[in-house]
């Protein structure tokens, strides 16, 4: 008795875990949109939020230079003791406590150690900087650069995630193409292996037509690795955990050769960024050419002094203006600014190379589409002539007519054909997906 429950608990043991596997096996396939992959990805990926992080960065630079515009004010406490003559002397006038004693020449010229309690508090407010202003400027331009980067990241991001939804795609495809003739091979070993029971084909034909079934279901197996491989890459771009394998809704159709760009936009974010650089650049140079001019700001100081600790007795203020000009500085701001009108420079011919890459690289893809789309439409004809020339030999192999052979080798150009149309069809919404990624102007 004790052995049958025994028995039962390793039985129902064994039923948990065999549910356990199969409900992490479904909860490990997921359905997935091509506009929930990009949107995810846009959320969540490692380099838009490095993207983003820089724009906060050059946000958070921009806004120190509010100090162009805003005082400054400190407080102060101190505490001093001196014996120098010049000093114990002026504590004494600023704690307002000379008396007629302290002009005594042997006080004045030997005075014994004198105590100062400061408290004091300092104003310092800008007021014409033409060189900090254009500074800011160009802070500000800065963050203008991050942002156009940050809008081209999320575009790039966007590309691969079209790139490899669209692997994931031509696998599903391919996967739909071998189980179709692994299903055909199957029909043709089973009719062979009856030929060969009733001695009308030789043990080779038998084996040719098992061997059709091995190698397909080995290609099947080989698909399945590229259909997680796919899942994985999505997954990454995602942010999220991998060893989730993705399937694609049947109506999915990749709709980005909709319309082609005849040349590239002039606001293409990664233009614009490099025009904003070219700018803070502009506004840099002047900030230098600017701090040639005389700067004025004003200043202002209340101070406390006292002998005792913590003492307020005596209060003075100081206020004024300030006018400084910087006449001649040993050429280091005449060699800036000619430092600066080269990188300026540079930057300007890399963007002009840029667009022309960019324009060689979008022509390039519109060849490559128009070349995708001849290939579909010639597979499209080439698959329906590769089905009607097997359909013809399984009907003479059932009457005898031809080998194994060739029923054998007209599948596998079936399944060669139907392959090659899928292939001709990633490789058409690839090309629109790089046309649309090169011409693109929105996040």
């Amino acid at each position: 008795m004790r052995h049958r429950y025994l028995w039962k608990g390793i039985s129902l043991m064994i039923i948990l875990f065999f549910a356990r596997v199969v409900t992490s096996a479904q909860n490990n396939n997921a359905t997935l949109t091509l506009k929930e992959a990009i949107d995810s990805a846009i959320s969540n990926n490692d380099h838009v939020q490095l993207a983003k992080m820089d724009e906060d960065i050059a946000t958070s630079n921009y806004k120190q230079t509010q100090a162009v515009y805003l005082p400054q004010l400190g407080f102060s406490y101190t505490a001093m003791t001196t014996n120098n003559p010049l000093n114990a002397f002026g504590f004494k006038l600023q704690q307002q406590s000379i008396t007629q004693e302290d002009f005594n020449p042997v006080l004045l010229n030997n005075p014994p150690g004198t105590t100062d309690f400061m408290t004091k508090l300092q104003l310092q407010q800008p007021l014409v900087n033409m060189d900090m202003l254009y500074m800011r400027k160009g802070a500000e331009k800065q963050v203008e650069v991050y942002q156009y980067k940050t809008q081209r990241t999320k575009q790039y991001i966007a590309f691969q995630v079209q790139q490899a939804y669209l692997q994931l795609q031509l696998a599903y495809n391919a996967k739909a193409v071998l189980e179709e003739a692994l299903n055909t091979a199957k029909g043709i070993a089973k009719s062979t292996g009856d030929y060969f029971e009733q001695g009308l084909v030789q043990k080779s034909d038998l084996l040719n037509a098992q061997l059709q079934v091995t190698k397909t279901t080995t290609n099947i197996a080989e698909v399945n690795s590229n259909i997680q491989n796919a899942s994985d890459a999505l997954s990454q771009l995602m942010g999220k955990a991998k060893g989730v394998t993705y399937s694609i809704p049947a109506s999915f159709s990749f709709a980005g050769s909709a319309t082609v760009a005849e040349s590239l936009p002039e606001a293409r974010a990664d233009f614009k960024a490099m025009e904003s650089a070219i700018g803070a650049y502009d506004l840099q140079i002047k900030s230098n050419k600017m701090s040639y001019l005389p700067k004025l700001n004003a200043f202002a100081s209340y101070q406390l002094n006292d002998n005792t600790a913590f003492g307020f007795g005596s209060n003075a203020y100081l206020a004024g203006l300030q006018l400084s000009w910087d006449i001649f500085k040993g050429n280091a701001t005449k060699n800036k600014i000619a430092t600066q009108t080269l990188e300026r420079n540079k930057l300007a011919e890399e963007l002009n190379t840029q667009k022309s890459e960019s324009e060689l690289e979008l022509n390039k893809a519109k060849r490559q589409l128009a070349d995708a789309q001849y290939t579909i439409a010639q597979q499209k004809a080439a698959v329906a002539q590769a089905q009607e020339a097997l359909r013809i030999l399984q009907d003479r192999y059932e009457q005898g007519l031809v080998k194994t052979t060739d029923v054998l080798m007209a599948q596998t150009q079936l399944s060669q054909q139907k392959l090659a149309e899928a292939q001709a069809v990633f490789n058409a919404n690839l090309a629109a997906a790089y046309i649309q990624f090169l011409t693109s102007t929105n996040q």
